[in-house]
């Protein structure tokens, strides 16, 4: 019997750029109105909006691919990079003050009327349903344009810029949805009313975690028995196995291939990373000691590119065995397809961008370098909690990754990500969205009482 689709209970905005801000969207297209509304690509949206947005978006996605690669790229990214700088959080004090970049936003949305005819025209029939927003413009555009219900902003990193919140925070009606404490702390030093801010954690798809985390608990004791070969590390640390997971839920056998993701970032900027992988695990990858997904999201382009590397490394004999491409044409699609690849693997190798909060699904996370700010404060984060561990060179993964096996780090970082990150952020915020004024508890309120 098929399920029944919930209640819509928000409008649900994005942004087509990247990944990541979509990647957010993706767990509430069930209780969104309509579907999830890209601001800067839907049905109607005016021609000169959207070649406003597509130069936008093609010219960061240019500075982030050749970032790395030309001096000239390296410095553009430097320059732009620094208009979205976050500030560092000690010692506290009022960072209240709008910055360029947000002054610029609101020149786009006042003088340019960039999302007006989305807030007049596409959502005028029905502002009684709250607004949900993964990017900060359309919430701010919803704000100056009069949007009459409850306005949410779902912050996607672990760290936050001052041009997320609006330039007059004290009379704003945003309210924010933040993915960890640092998040919450840090919107109170931008000037956001302490009663707009709800720590629900980052929304991660549902489909990976179950009722009562059955679907997450059953894929983690799998990759637990992967990433520990010898039991040594299951052995000192059975208690916590225990209490987290449960001790009848851990395999004797391996019910697949030790198996490695490598998602590159959208633009495709560290797919060099992954062909100098390739190249070293070419024969781990023949002997079928290993299994890797090569993530090509949405792009034609880096699947092209993953094909050829493929090709190069003499690897066309076990592609779609021991070696795969995930390549999707649309982004819903590729959403999909990699949250159901996601329970059968056992590392996840990315750039520290949203993926970092995907720790909380149990995945010891292998961060590739960080492009831009923000991602260098999620690296932090990741660190501290335990549930990433940086690159080696690429070139000689053949012997490090498995010597970082053995020694347990990846399991341990495995049940770090599990037990230190939040997971229920899709829960969290549909329930404020059902029950008017109520206020999720934090991370540290929920982690004392389970002690």
């Amino acid at each position: 019997m098929p399920t029944k689709k919930p209640k819509p209970l928000a409008w649900v905005i994005t942004v087509d750029m990247g990944y990541g801000h979509q990647r957010a969207a993706y767990p509430l297209d069930d209780i969104a109105y309509r579907g999830v509304i890209a601001m800067n690509d839907y049905k109607g949206l005016p021609r000169e909006e959207r070649n406003a947005w597509k130069q936008s978006r093609e010219g960061y996605e240019i500075i982030s691919r050749f970032q790395a690669k030309t001096f000239v790229g390296k410095y553009a990214f430097k320059l732009f990079d620094r208009l979205q700088e976050i500030p560092r959080f000690y010692p506290r004090r009022d960072l209240s003050r709008a910055n360029l970049q947000l002054l610029h936003t609101y020149r786009m949305i006042e003088k340019h009327g960039i999302g007006k005819h989305l807030f007049t025209k596409v959502l005028k029939k029905n502002q009684s349903l709250p607004l949900v927003c993964t990017f900060f413009l359309p919430a701010f555009a919803a704000e100056v344009y009069g949007y009459q219900g409850d306005i949410y902003c779902q912050v996607c990193d672990a760290d936050v810029s001052r041009t997320w919140v609006p330039r007059n925070p004290k009379k704003s009606r945003i309210r924010y949805f933040a993915p960890n404490l640092r998040v919450v702390e840090r919107l109170k030093l931008y000037g956001v009313r302490p009663e707009y801010i709800y720590e629900t954690g980052f929304p991660l798809p549902e489909e990976n975690i179950g009722e009562k985390q059955v679907i997450l608990k059953k894929d983690l004791a799998a990759r637990i028995v992967h990433l520990d070969p010898t039991g040594s590390m299951r052995h000192k640390f059975a208690h916590i196995i225990t209490y987290h997971i449960g001790k009848k839920l851990v395999p004797k056998m391996n019910s697949h291939p030790l198996t490695l993701t490598f998602a590159v970032g959208g633009a495709g900027a560290q797919s060099d990373i992954g062909q100098n992988l390739i190249k070293s695990l070419r024969a781990k990858i023949l002997g079928g000691a290993i299994k890797v997904n090569l993530i090509a999201g949405s792009r034609s382009e880096v699947r092209d590119f993953f094909l050829d590397v493929i090709r190069e490394n003499e690897l066309k004999s076990v592609l779609g065995k021991n070696i795969s491409i995930l390549y999707e044409e649309t982004k819903h699609d590729y959403f999909r397809s990699f949250n159901k690849l996601l329970r059968t693997t056992d590392i996840l190798w990315t750039k520290p961008s949203e993926l970092s909060f995907y720790t909380a699904l149990g995945l010891p996370i292998i961060m590739a370098p960080s492009i831009g700010s923000q991602e260098d404060f999620n690296r932090v984060w990741l660190k501290t909690i335990g549930g990433g561990i940086s690159q080696n060179d690429a070139r000689y993964a053949d012997e490090w990754l498995f010597d970082w096996i053995k020694s347990g780090w990846l399991a341990r970082a495995a049940l770090n990500g599990y037990s230190g990150a939040p997971m229920n952020g899709t829960h969290e915020i549909k329930r404020v969205l059902r029950e008017s004024g109520y206020r999720p508890k934090t991370f540290e309120e929920k982690s004392a009482l389970a002690v």
